[in-house]
């Protein structure tokens, strides 16, 4: 199985209160792609797989 490494720089904020709308936005979609993708990758594995690493099928439909 391949890795994929979606590492992105953190950009320090000042404080929760100086978040502009848009950046709020953006991180939204990033965080739920984040999740699509790490389903979409769960959603591949084998019930077994998935058990090595604590997880069931159910599991990942919830996530």
């Amino acid at each position: 199985m391949a890795a994929i490494d979606t590492s992105r720089p953190v950009v320090a904020s000042r404080g929760a209160s100086d978040t502009s709308f848009f950046a709020k936005v953006v991180g939204a979609i990033i965080d739920w792609n984040d999740r699509r993708m790490t389903r979409k990758a769960l959603m591949e594995l084998t019930a077994r797989e998935l058990d090595d690493i604590g997880l069931t099928p159910r599991d990942v439909a919830n996530f």
